[in-house]
């Protein structure tokens, strides 16, 4: 349960306008009229680098006698002074820029590209008063981002329809601008509003967000977050052979990884500029085929704060967020991820051309999404950027008191199926479809998604059917994580209009049970690999609707699950308080790192057992990066927040396990993408599987053996998992006609011999089956 891992807790802060060391910028609020001039009078000649505007563009006015007031400050100012200038207006020249501006369309959302000019539009049901902020960037740097924002009052009258609130402002510059919202409005709390004007607030349809440009810049860690768009750039160039995978649901084989983590080390070998970026992917994308996965499930990328937690003196305030579960905006990718602190911009094009290379690679790609909540935090320590400032109402789900509900565990729950929240969650999931060609998505805590404006269960959840019916999304792989903190567990009975897969939990804990060696766990393990069909067998639901993992990013690593018997989160600062207790994991003896060769062998074949069993079950298996070499987070459970070798992919140990270790994981995920039958797209029949068993009802017994035939030419798999500390002779079947058996796996042979792709001839009746070990035998002619 992703958002259990932490909470957002940061205060909001205020972006108004930037007193510079050298001289003072001004702002006047400016109100649209239809057919009329609105003058932006900057007062200084500066003015004009700052907008960028040629200067036929310019007009002249006469004087201008007002006395004005100014509040400034810098963005990225960590003390967030505030000072007030009254100063008297400067005559305006032919220096001083003026805008036209009209009253706009209310369609699309966001800013866009119109004839007239760029278009900006808002949604707020209980704003009372909406001001358009802008500032313009010079050559794209950080540093530019210190300017002033110019104010635009939006005029109800002229620029409001409905709920919605839109103006058109002309001679601005079509790429290289910065904008938001400050919004105002009723301020009963207990009403469940949280309106406050002085904050600046980025437009939830922003398609580009703009912040510090380096993930971790600790010199702009409390850097400010703004939208911006790009209008000038070319539609990006997928290639003329360019096609999609489309690869069958029954075929996936998911790699759940993290882009920043993946090249983030210095032992990926990349050059610094590109290392944890969307381009440093591309780089390491041989290495997804060595291993054979076709499918890479993304944690998020939707832009987030990685400096969340360091916003206020907490337990955490050491930390940096790098899975990404605390969304600023639901449109924009994660600006900190392109190459050289490129921006948003940047990363958009880099993001699409991740996407175009995985794609001519055979590679899927999977966005993990969290539509559940957001990065505002509770009403404690509230981190206003967004949604509570433009609605908070209309966003989040409130109780009868005004308060904010928490399922999510991070202290806001988005109101998904308010019909205004649900547009804007189809709007986003088109966008990543249409604009970046993605292939699916992961939905992070998807049972809060089947809730009412009020919390309560739906047994159709408006939004999840949407989903499920909408044209754009109709390739997409949907996939849900059917459960939330607030209790609501739907394994096996999420809503899902025969589309929906769900992220298998009763997979996970019962395959870690049975292969740790607990009691009772035979049957259970049985239903698991041949499908979970008293999960999924419902309506037309298939197999494969069922997402299989044993680890995750959330959680312990494969080697720590066999390596510890308790979390060791005490790096996280929370006392040990954070972070699942039901772990379900063994560690073979011994706690943590051991020289006992014995209990090395043991962990090295229990891994082995896992990634076989994951890989012969029915389903879609899903992997976590790094478990192809044995990462460790040294028993940490609860990585979030470590932007350090816990995380980051270390390539040097890929390199040191490369033939044995990875060989075995990667000859595993192979042979089952060979054989189909071990994939089917409807659920095991009896003559589909023999269990070579007569002692179900025998609560000791671990010992599990099944052949799954393969019906046009007999080529047949026999497997056998023995989960006793003692050997298991076990009576091996004879072989289809025709067909002999070769031995291709045993765990408990050192490599190159725990797995020969080609097979070993085996003759005999019976085969000795060591402790904790698994065997897989193929019938060939």
């Amino acid at each position: 349960m992703d958002a259990l891992l932490y909470s957002h807790q940061q205060h909001g802060s205020k972006i108004l306008l930037v007193q510079s060391p050298t001289h003072t910028k001004f702002h006047h609020s400016i109100t649209s009229s239809a057919g009329s001039f609105g003058l932006l009078s900057m007062g200084l000649r500066s003015s004009k680098s700052l907008f960028g505007i040629k200067r036929d563009k310019l007009n002249s006015s006469s004087k201008v006698t007002d006395r004005i007031k100014h509040k400034v400050t810098s963005v990225y100012d960590r003390s967030f002074q505030e000072t007030v200038i009254e100063e008297e207006a400067p005559q305006m020249s032919d220096i001083n820029p003026s805008f036209k501006v009209s009253s706009g369309e209310a369609y699309p959302l966001g800013a866009s590209e119109v004839e007239k000019g760029i278009n900006f539009s808002l949604f707020s049901e209980h704003a009372s008063a909406v001001t358009l902020c802008l500032s313009i960037l010079e050559g794209g740097k950080l540093g530019d981002l210190d300017t002033g924002l110019v104010e635009i009052t939006l005029d109800p009258h002229l620029n409001k329809t409905g709920d919605i609130w839109h103006i058109c402002v002309e001679d601005l510059p079509q790429s290289g601008v910065l904008y938001g919202y400050r919004v105002d409005g009723p301020r009963e709390w207990q009403q469940g509003h949280r309106f406050d004007s002085s904050i600046v607030l980025v437009d939830p349809y922003a398609k580009l967000v703009e912040g510090r440009r380096v993930f971790g810049d600790v010199s702009h860690k409390l850097s400010k977050f703004l939208g911006t768009y790009d209008f000038t750039s070319l539609p990006f160039d997928w290639g003329n052979n360019y096609k999609l995978p489309n690869i069958p649901e029954k075929d996936l084989v998911i790699y759940e990884m993290n882009v920043l983590a993946f090249t983030a080390d210095e032992s990926s070998g990349l050059e610094p500029n590109i290392r944890g970026s969307y381009l440093g992917l591309i780089e390491k994308i041989p290495h997804l085929l060595d291993l054979g996965v076709n499918a890479v499930e993304l944690l998020p990328l939707f832009e987030f704060d990685e400096f969340e937690l360091q916003r206020r003196s907490n337990p955490r305030d050491h930390m940096i967020n790098t899975w990404g579960y605390s969304t600023i905006n639901f449109f924009a990718p994660m600006s900190r991820y392109a190459s050289n602190g490129g921006g948003p911009t940047a990363a958009s094009l880099e993001f699409k051309q991740m996407v175009k290379a995985l794609h001519d690679a055979g590679i899927e790609v999977i966005l993990d999404v969290v539509y559940n909540h957001t990065n505002e935090a509770d009403d404690t320590y509230p981190y206003a950027t967004s949604f509570r400032g433009i609605d908070n109402k209309v966003y989040y789900m409130l109780d009868g008191n005004g308060q904010l509900l928490n399922f999510s565990g991070c202290g806001n729950t988005l109101n998904c199926n308010h019909p205004v929240v649900m547009d804007l969650v189809l709007d986003s999931l088109r966008h990543w479809v249409t604009e970046y060609h993605i292939d699916g998505f992961r939905f992070d805590l998807a049972s809060v998604l089947c809730r009412d404006t009020d919390g309560s269960p739906l047994n159709a959840p408006p939004l999840i059917r949407a989903i499920a019916k909408d044209a754009i999304l109709s390739r997409s792989k949907i996939i849900a994580e059917p459960w939330d903190c607030g209790g609501l567990y739907l394994v096996g009975s999420f809503p899902n209009w025969d589309r929906w897969a769900e992220w298998n939990g009763r997979y996970r804990d019962d395959l870690r049970r049975f292969i740790k060696g607990d009691s009772g766990m035979k049957g259970s393990f049985a239903t698991r690999v041949s499908g979970s069909a008293d999960l999924y067998r419902v309506n037309k639901r298939k197999p494969y609707h069922g997402i299989n993992f044993i680890i995750a990013h959330d959680g312990f690593t494969l080697y720590d699950l066999v390596s510890y018997n308790n979390k060791h989160n005490d790096a996280n600062g929370e006392g040990g308080n954070d972070g699942c207790n039901d772990n379900f994991s063994w560690n073979c003896g011994h706690e943590g790192e051991t020289a006992d060769a014995n209990i090395k062998a043991l962990r090295s074949r229990q891994m082995k057992n896992f990634h076989l069993a994951l890989m012969i079950s029915q389903g879609t298996p899903m992997m976590l990066m790094g478990d192809e070499y044995g990462h460790t987070r040294e028993g940490n459970n609860n990585s979030y927040g470590h932007n350090n070798a816990m995380n980051n992919f270390q390539w040097h140990q890929l390199d040191a396990r490369k033939k044995n270790h990875f060989r075995f994981f990667a000859e595993s995920i192979k042979f089952r993408r060979k054989h189909s039958v071990l994939g089917h797209d409807q659920f095991l029949e009896k003559n589909d599987v023999t269990w070579h068993e007569d002692n179900w009802d025998n609560h000791e017994s671990k010992f599990l053996a099944f052949t799954i035939h393969e019906r046009d030419h007999g080529a047949d798999i026999y497997v056998a998992f023995n989960a006793h500390d003692y050997f298991v002779k076990a009576l091996i079947p004879s072989p289809p006609p025709n067909r002999r058996w070769l031995r291709v796996v045993d765990s408990n042979l050192e490599s190159p011999d725990d797995f020969v792709s080609e097979g070993v001839p085996f003759t005999g009746d019976t085969y000795n089956v060591a402790p904790y070990s698994s065997i897989l035998f193929e019938a060939k002619p």
